[in-house]
Formats: C-alpha cells, structure tokens, sequence
C-alpha cells in the first residue's frame, strides 16, 4: 500500500467502487444504512494492488508466518494478490490457504485447501469485518488443524463489533482502513 499515499488511494477506490448507501440487510440479518462490496475493490487490478501491498506491510513484523487465507470468497483474492506480491516483497517462500464453508464432499473431504500444514502460523484476511463472524470461522478451522494464528487483517474494518470479538479470543486484529476513513459512522456494535 506503500503508507499514506496507498491508504489514500485505497480509501478513494473503496469510495468510488464499494461504499452504497440506502438500506441493506447484512449477513447477520441486520439492517445497516450502507453497503461495502469488497470484492468490487479486491477484484480490480488497481485495488488488488494496493491490497495485497497493504496485507504484506502488515506481515512485515510477523517474519514467521507462512501462509495467509481465509473464508473462500471475501479472502480468496486478497489471497491471490498478497501472493502475487510476496516474492518481490522479500516473502517468496509465502503460501496461500483457503477456507470452505463446509467440508468438501467429495475427493479428500477437506475444508482447508492449499499447502498449510499442522504447525505453521498463519493470517487470516477478509475484505469486510463487522463482526468477526467469516474470519473466527475461518480461525476455527485452521486452529483444528494445528496452525497458529498470528494476526486477523480485514481491509476495512465496519467498527461493528470485530475488533472486541477478535480479542476475546485474544487474536491481533488489523484493518488496512475503517468505514469511518470512507467518511461513513458506523452501526452501534451489537
């Protein structure tokens, strides 16, 4: 993301291809006066970009980790652009992860894909955190495997409830910027 300038550069993407106001309901089932699609940011050659900047200047403190993922579809092209960055970043031995909803029923029956291994540390991303929820999932499922986690980093952070969830299960949580750096105040957490 390369400091100040990236934020900025992501914050004006996120306002222009992925803010919505009016009235939407969430995952959650509750009603919110605006929508983040992350994905329409994390999808664009230029937000991928600054993104997957953005997650590797967060892994710069965390020299041990050795895979980043999470919950298949907000993490997979976070997944892939951090990737796609790694080698010239000084990481080329960085792998990716991903997380099912639910155990593949066929084949080998797996609900982590890719070359994680029991015993490595691991970050989890998201494109959107409000309440943790899609990220603790994917925690779960990497914690039965054996992985440690290190950091949970989202690109932008609701202020809905993720950064105490996170916490309480005393994971270190980093967004890459908030809903208010979008100029939007957020719900009153849950």
């Amino acid at each position: 993301m390369a400091g100040a300038d990236g934020k900025a550069a992501l914050i004006a993407l996120l306002k222009r291809d992925s803010l919505r106001t009016g009235t939407f309901t969430l995952a959650s089932g509750r009603s919110s006066h605006y929508y983040v699609d992350g994905r329409k940011v994390t999808l664009s050659a230029e937000g991928a970009a600054l993104v997957g900047a953005g997650v590797l200047e967060l892994l710069a403190d965390l020299p041990q980790v050795a895979a980043v993922g999470g919950l298949t579809m907000g993490a997979d092209p976070i997944v892939g652009a951090a990737l796609a960055l790694a080698g010239a970043a000084g990481k080329p031995q960085l792998k990716g992860f991903l997380v099912r909803k639910e155990t593949k029923g066929h084949g080998t029956g797996r609900l982590v894909e890719g070359p994680v291994e029991s015993g490595m540390e691991v970050v989890i991303v998201d494109d959107v955190a409000t309440t943790g929820g899609s990220s603790l999932q994917a925690v779960d499922a990497v914690e039965a495997m054996g992985c440690k986690v290190a950091r949970v980093i989202a690109v932008l952070d609701r202020l809905e409830g993720a950064k105490a969830a996170f916490d309480a299960r005393g994971l270190d949580f980093r967004a890459l910027v908030t809903i208010r750096d979008l100029g939007v105040e957020p719900l009153p957490p849950l």
